[in-house]
């Protein structure tokens, strides 16, 4: 089978097992686990599994690590698509079949949204992290064109092939930042698609530092800068 599901995991023993099960309910080919040092029970639960394929940090590198590495692992084994998902419950697998299908050699990334007309809501975003969205959006747009509404939503397809040959090494939270700018290098084609805009845990920690809004936005920016370098 050509075509999988990605999804990075860290400390998610209360919805992994709900959430890789809607996910089979719509999608019947691979689904790749990244496991990224979780502390409590995710990994016991993942090895009680048969159903899907298990990368395991021994520590936690962080979320564009895990995508990272899931990617070159998904080309390794001759994969050819991807759709990556959090496994928190805030992306609706229903969805899978349509991102696919949108997803053509013409298109070079299909990217969720959970700001566009389409998209429906349960609980309402924390105003630091929309406020934050917006700006890098708006950011990301000047730069290149792609008129995206939602820069940070994790529920994206992909071809493995491309987006392995970007080069891409973030390995925080920032990753999605050094993608829109090397995606623009790239010339890729972008679509949106409406997803739910799902929030059930304001008070989700990013770790360390960057649970401070100011300082998450100066980060992103690094990237960001770093990543467009002269095109900005």
């Amino acid at each position: 089978m050509d075509d999988a599901i990605l999804m990075p995991v860290y400390n998610e023993e209360f919805s992994v097992e709900y959430v890789i099960d809607n996910v089979r309910d719509h999608h019947h080919g691979e689904i790749l686990v990244v496991d990224d040092g979780s502390t409590d029970r995710t990994a016991m639960k993942l090895a009680e599994r048969d159903d899907i394929l298990v990368l395991t940090h021994q520590e936690n590198l962080g979320y564009g690590k895990s995508l990272l590495d899931g990617f070159a692992f998904a080309q390794f084994a001759g994969l050819k698509r991807v759709i990556t998902m959090d496994c928190d419950g805030q992306h609706e697998p229903e969805h899978i079949p349509q991102f696919f299908a949108v997803l053509t050699e013409d298109v070079d990334l299909v990217s969720g949204s959970r700001y566009l007309p389409g998209s429906g809501s349960t609980g309402e975003a924390p105003e630091q992290r929309r406020r934050i969205n917006d700006e890098l959006t708006a950011r990301v747009n000047a730069v290149t064109g792609f008129g995206i509404t939602d820069s940070f939503c994790g529920f994206k397809a992909y071809h493995v092939d491309r987006v392995v040959a970007l080069g891409l090494t973030e390995p925080g939270y920032a990753m999605p930042m050094e993608l829109w700018a090397k995606a623009h290098v790239a010339g890729w084609k972008v679509v949106e698609l409406p997803v739910e805009r799902i929030y059930f845990d304001h008070d989700r920690s990013f770790g360390a530092d960057l649970d401070d809004p100011d300082k998450r936005l100066a980060y992103y920016e690094r990237v960001w800068r770093a990543a467009v370098g002269p095109v900005e």
